[in-house]
């Protein structure tokens, strides 16, 4: 009897320590939680007042830009983004915008979104040479040639965050990695694992063929064909007639080629 007394006052004190524990463990994580939300609202504070003391430099060096996002991103901060999380209809004209408009004035916002604009112009009129897929360093170049004299640099990594601004129109937009290089997509195909390898392989000589791709990757005759056809299809390549051999260009190779030599002629 006295054994059964024992183990139920036992088995009370042992639900009552876990339940001390538990109330214990839940205070420390809002303790936790709070800290750490101070300490992030003083980095924002101190990212504006760094943003404010060095406007001139963030508008105008592509560089210095780029680490200020880096910075931001860090923190958990969205420089592009909108900062109106309340949602009201306040009179405040300047709380809709986004940290940059508000902390540097319209010119840095604008300069993301005018951007924007022209890498949907570029991607839209490069689509029938490149099936919507282009390289983030051939688009920076396309965009910096049809710039005014002393605008801006474009750098490639003003072209991504210009691209990640169309994410909320909910566009087909995106960046992709295939091998060591990014692309900007412009049209909602997926590229499929055989897709991405044969584009990947392309990127060493600036073309491929079937041969290649079945000594290289040990394919099949069929799966290498099958893969080459669909990105010619999509106009991702080019195909080449004339080798002994059909060759299966990137667009991207074969215009950059043409013009170093343009260049070089003239």
């Amino acid at each position: 009897m006295s054994r059964k007394g024992v183990g139920l006052a036992a088995f009370d004190r042992s639900r009552l320590t876990s339940a001390q524990f538990a109330s214990h463990g839940s205070s420390l994580r809002s303790t936790n939680a709070q800290a750490l939300e101070t300490q992030l609202a003083v980095f924002r504070s101190l990212l504006q007042q760094f943003a404010q003391t060095h406007a001139r430099d963030i508008r105008s060096n592509p560089s210095f830009r780029a680490q200020f996002a880096r910075m931001c991103a860090a923190i958990g901060v969205d420089p592009l983004a909108s900062s109106n999380s309340s949602g009201g209809g306040g009179g405040g004209g300047s709380g809709g915008g986004s940290i940059w408009a508000q902390l540097l004035g319209r010119s840095v916002n604008d300069f993301y979104f005018e951007l924007a604009v022209r890498v949907v112009e570029v991607c839209g009129a490069t689509r029938g040479e490149n099936g919507g897929l282009i390289g983030v360093r051939e688009l920076s170049d396309r965009v910096m040639k049809g710039r005014m004299e002393g605008a801006p640099e474009i750098t490639e990594d003003d072209v991504l965050r210009a691209v990640a601004t169309l994410k909320p129109l909910g566009s087909s937009y995106s960046v992709i990695k295939v091998g060591n290089k990014s692309y900007i997509r412009s049209v909602p195909k997926e590229l499929n694992t055989d897709q991405s390898a044969v584009l990947e392989a392309a990127q060493v000589l600036g073309y491929v063929s079937v041969s290649m791709l079945m000594v290289n990757l040990r394919w099949t005759r069929a799966r290498a064909q099958t893969a080459v056809e669909d990105l010619l299809g999509e106009g991702m390549l080019w195909v080449d007639k004339q080798a002994p051999e059909w060759e299966y260009w990137t667009p991207g190779f074969i215009i950059m080629d043409s013009s170093d030599e343009t260049g070089t002629g003239g």
